[in-house]
């Protein structure tokens, strides 16, 4: 009788052993970008990056001589819809070829690059900056996706690369000046969940400027992050997502201030500025999409993305506080990341960027 209640004891220990190790694996184990994945996701840009049409061109007309193709106007950046989706389509390619060099479609995609980014292609992307009407074209979300995918080129150590980071670098030079021109001007920060948000620009361009050592952009970053952020408190999580966000406001203001604060520092501010987080009972749903051939509901997708990467990244810097968050993070990239390879061009033009932006982002 004893022995067969010590018999069972062991085993139900056991198994709960198994069920706690088990648990603990999928709640501190982010997703891994594999090469199977990096495979599926690869064909979204490469798909689109020659495709001209359907395009949305965003241009200010000064009158009608400026009216041409989408091609005519972005020789490097026609491709998949619009101008910005097209440049960190670039950057999603790039990124995979410096992780994966065995992937499947190498050789296309390189042949795409150098096609799409030759020199007298990214003199045209310069001169329509020039153009009456145009010198605010994509600010600053494309401009932080240009200067990321400088960063990206800048990395790869491939001869390629230094071809295309020389062709790039007229345009990466141009985005620089407008960053330190506009930064000074712009009063009040830009909180919203879509294309314009301030924090979410600063975030990829602060990157850039860490990696290429340009301390005077670097510098107006943290300066102008400090300006907006600093004194933030309680940001209120349960007003989002609106409808058609793709952004957090409340997280990319976090990522931007994780960046630029010290550890001591950023501890002290995320305690008042989300305090929330800490607590092991912290919940958040991923974003709900109703409809996927809907352009701006797919949104939905895009937040779900980049509120992961934001929560890996601070996992990344502060384990021990903030892992329990893994669990969120999964979850919300678990949610969209089968869905996104469809056959709907609304969110199969840009997808693909932020799904790996997230993974690439796991602790």
């Amino acid at each position: 009788m004893t022995k067969n209640w010590i018999e069972s004891l062991l085993i139900i220990f056991t198994l709960t052993l198994i069920s706690c190790k088990n648990d603990m694996t999928e709640i501190e184990q982010p997703i891994r970008l594999t090469l199977q994945e990096a495979n599926r996701l690869a064909k979204l840009p490469l798909h689109c990056m020659q495709v001209e049409y359907p395009n949305k061109l965003n241009q200010t007309l000064e009158n009608e001589t400026y009216l041409k193709g989408p091609k005519a106007l972005h020789t490097a950046f026609y491709g998949c819809f619009d101008w910005h989706s097209s440049v960190h389509g670039h950057w999603m390619l790039v990124s995979l070829l410096r992780q994966f060099p065995e992937l499947e479609n190498a050789a296309e995609i390189r042949q795409k690059l150098s096609e799409n980014l030759s020199l007298s292609n990214i003199q045209t992307e310069v001169d329509y900056f020039s153009m009456p009407q145009n010198s605010s074209f994509e600010r600053t979300y494309g401009w932080a996706w240009v200067l990321k995918l400088a960063e990206e080129i800048h990395l790869w150590d491939d001869p390629l690369a230094r071809e295309l980071e020389n062709n790039l670098q007229p345009l990466t030079d141009l985005m620089v000046e407008k960053y330190l021109e506009f930064l000074p001007k712009l009063i009040y920060p830009i909180r919203v969940g879509e294309h314009s948000n301030i924090a979410f620009g600063l975030s990829l361009a602060y990157d850039y400027a860490l990696t290429l050592e340009n301390s005077a952009l670097k510098n107006l970053i943290k300066s102008r992050a400090m300006d907006w952020f600093e004194k933030d408190a309680n940001c209120p999580l349960e007003w989002e997502p609106s409808g058609f966000d793709f952004l957090s406001p409340c997280f990319q203001e976090l990522d931007i201030m994780r960046k630029v604060l010290d550890k001591d520092a950023f501890k002290i501010w995320l305690g008042a500025f989300m305090p929330e987080l800490s607590t092991n009972d912290f919940s958040l749903e991923p974003g709900k999409v109703s409809d996927r051939t809907d352009g701006k509901l797919v949104h939905l997708d895009g937040l779900n993305f980049s509120r992961a990467w934001v929560l890996y990244g601070l996992i990344k810097d502060f384990p021990e506080e903030y892992g329990h968050l893994m669990k969120i993070a999964n979850e919300h990239i678990d949610y969209s990341l089968p869905s996104i390879v469809d056959d709907n061009y609304e969110g199969t033009h840009w997808l693909g960027s932020f799904a790996i932006y997230a993974l690439q982002q796991a602790p």
